[in-house]
């Protein structure tokens, strides 16, 4: 296997330290990260430091690239503004995501912008395939950097479901995944920190970085990809628990003739072995619009058994944990999504549970791309950020 030249000895103060960034600076980056651009002065009203050590922090920052300065704002009363910013070359993150039918590599900048992007399909997943794209993607995403760009990435995450040997998949053999370490088979690629999380929890890590800043502190996330899964955020953070499989909502399991578990009603897999009994074939990406365009009977029994099936593990789960807020995102056009959470919200109005505070819901910020984007979040989230509420007072 060929190895890709990376980071070795590059890597600047702002991206790969041996150590982490302190904590004021992490809380610093996490609020612009929150907020955009921001005066020095709400900064310190907004986080309760002095407005010196504030200034000391910024200088610092924008010395390591990390931050840069906007134009400077008139006509207010007091001195002129000048608001502080995120620099999109500050730092880069590789995200990986491996999944039962696709992988895909993609490189963020610092404001979560994705500058380079790969990917393959494929019928079922194999460590060789996988390997295979992942060695040429690495190679190619990093020669196309600068000097100063490769020396500011500071890691992999990869996003991929656990125990994957564990679903059917087609005719595909997944064995060979359950022996296979492909933490240390891309530590012989590139020379950088690896992260690995399940790929759904990837993607509620994704809503909870990069996703609209209006969420509760608490909320349960489903994803729908090829099969169905879910992630768990707790006081603002991303529970995983101590295997990481912390919000396998895809496990779930369902009452009545719906099916077994979650997975076998509400996801994609479900929909294509419909299209497939009914002699259908589908073309293009599920989230691409055009690849829902087939038959209206079964798009509409397919909706309304998801549907249902996402409405009895959300009651299941509100009766553990008392959410505001519980988000529905997936591989899907924005229209199907939407009417996902529109058929699950007239199930549950349907379906009261005496005692217990049924939670609102809402469609996900982040789309297709969530769990790509929650494996780039991994290196962001542990070198650069804080909880994204830990500014906040009262």
């Amino acid at each position: 296997m060929q190895h890709v030249q990376t980071l070795a000895d590059q890597t600047a103060r702002g991206s790969n330290q041996s150590g982490m960034r302190v904590h004021n600076e992490r809380l610093v980056l996490s609020l612009i990260r929150r907020s955009g651009p921001t005066s020095k002065a709400e900064i310190a009203r907004l986080t309760g430091l002095s407005a010196q050590t504030v200034s000391v922090i910024m200088r610092a920052l924008e010395a390591d690239g990390l931050l840069r300065k906007g134009a400077r704002v008139r006509g207010r009363v007091g001195q002129p503004s000048v608001p502080i910013s995120l620099n999109p070359e500050g730092a880069f993150f590789l995200g990986l995501k491996l999944g039962r039918r696709s992988v895909e590599l993609i490189l963020t900048d610092f404001q979560g912008q994705v500058t380079r992007h790969s990917s393959e399909v494929y019928d079922h997943p194999s460590p060789a395939a996988v390997m295979e794209f992942a060695t040429l993607a690495l190679r190619n995403t990093l020669a196309s950097l600068s000097a100063d760009q490769l020396a500011r990435v500071a890691g992999l995450g990869v996003a991929l479901p656990f125990g994957m040997w564990e679903w059917r998949v087609a005719s595909g053999d997944l064995s060979a995944w359950r022996d296979f370490d492909i933490a240390a088979a891309l530590a012989e690629v590139v020379k950088m920190p690896i992260y690995l999380c399940n790929d759904t929890s990837a993607a509620c890590g994704a809503e909870l970085v990069f996703g609209a800043q209006d969420k509760p502190r608490d909320f349960l996330y489903f994803y729908i990809g090829y099969f169905v899964g879910g992630g768990l955020v707790l006081d603002s953070k991303l529970y995983t628990g101590k295997s990481g499989n912390a919000g396998a909502l895809g496990s779930m399991p369902l009452a009545g003739a719906a099916g077994p578990q979650l997975v076998d009603v509400a996801s994609l897999a479900t929909l294509e072995a419909m299209l497939d009994d009914a002699g259908e074939t589908r073309r293009g990406s599920w989230s691409d619009p055009a690849a829902w365009s087939f038959s209206e009977n079964i798009f509409e029994q397919w909706l309304d058994g998801a549907a249902e099936a996402l409405g009895q593990a959300i009651r299941a789960a509100a009766c553990l944990i008392d959410f505001d807020t519980v988000m529905i995102d997936g591989s899907l056009p924005a229209t199907v999504r939407a009417a996902i959470v529109a058929r699950c919200r007239r199930y549950l109005a349907t379906q009261p549970l005496p005692g217990v505070t049924l939670p609102e819901l809402r469609e996900g910020t982040v789309g297709s791309d969530a769990r790509a984007l929650g494996a780039a979040s991994l290196p962001l989230s542990d070198r650069f950020l804080v909880d994204r509420d830990a500014f906040l007072k009262g």
